[in-house]
């Protein structure tokens, strides 16, 4: 087994929160916009629902929704962009509280996912889901070159968006610095490594760095992470979707800290 390092650990200074995006941006879908109402970090100026869905979501939102309307399918048509699929919902919502790697409260077996210049939302909102039933503290994403937490992502997400914070960070190298400073192993997702994800101690704080879909890991990335290990496949598979291989390994880290 590929054994973890012990670090001494620096004292840190905790970053000063920063204060919310500006903008506002609709999601869709029962599971998207329940979860939104029922998030009191959620804004919500708009939520447009038709009779039908009515019953689909919560009652007594925890969310501060300025404006419910009752309207006809049509309306929310017009509001969205051709062809989604809204079940009847959407909420034109104000961006959640931008965190960074500071602002994380740690486990001693804390799991964190980053995401190394991720494009397409369906597969971060993909990665959200199973972030979300691994207990994942936080997904980290560059904040240069990763799509908005908007409509397309929240679907995928199917209300986790609310429940595993996204952390967008000006420089991921830094970002990781700032993880190993915390205690965190971190774990490059490779086709190249020269360890099976089995073989790895993930017994303490553990970060796993995936690549975006295509590229794989930029080579910073890969340096400033303290082991690269392989998910074993057959021969003449060349690699998984990014949120499938993020689920097994997520999956595998989890196995082995219990």
């Amino acid at each position: 087994m590929h054994k973890r390092k012990n670090p001494k650990l620096p004292s840190r200074k905790r970053p000063p929160k920063r204060t919310k995006s500006v903008g506002t941006y609709w999601i869709f879908g029962v599971h998207a916009v329940s979860a939104a109402m029922m998030n009191p970090d959620r804004r919500i100026d708009r939520l447009l629902v038709t009779e039908q869905a009515v019953p689909s979501l919560p009652e007594a939102p925890k969310a501060d929704v300025v404006r419910r309307e009752t309207v006809e399918r049509k309306t929310i048509d017009s509001a969205l962009p051709p062809d989604v699929v809204h079940q009847g919902v959407a909420a034109c919502v104000h961006p959640l509280p931008a965190l960074s790697v500071g602002d994380l409260e740690i486990a001693d077996d804390a799991l964190v996912v980053v995401l190394d210049q991720a494009q397409d939302p369906r597969n971060i909102g993909a990665v959200l889901r199973s972030a979300a039933a691994f207990s994942v503290a936080a997904v980290v994403v560059p904040d240069r070159g990763s799509p908005e937490s908007g409509g397309a992502l929240a679907k995928a997400a199917a209300g986790t968006l609310e429940k595993v914070p996204i952390l967008r960070e000006t420089n991921l190298v830094r970002a990781l610095t700032s993880l190993k400073d915390m205690g965190f192993w971190c774990i490059g997702l490779d086709g190249a490594g020269q360890t099976a994800i089995s073989e790895i101690d993930m017994s303490g704080k553990t970060a796993l760095v995936l690549g975006g879909e295509g590229r794989g890991l930029r080579r910073l990335t890969r340096e400033n992470c303290d082991v690269l290990a392989r998910i074993p496949m057959a021969s003449g598979v060349e690699s998984l979707n990014l949120s499938n291989a993020a689920a097994i390994a997520l999956y595998e880290a989890r196995r082995k800290s219990r």
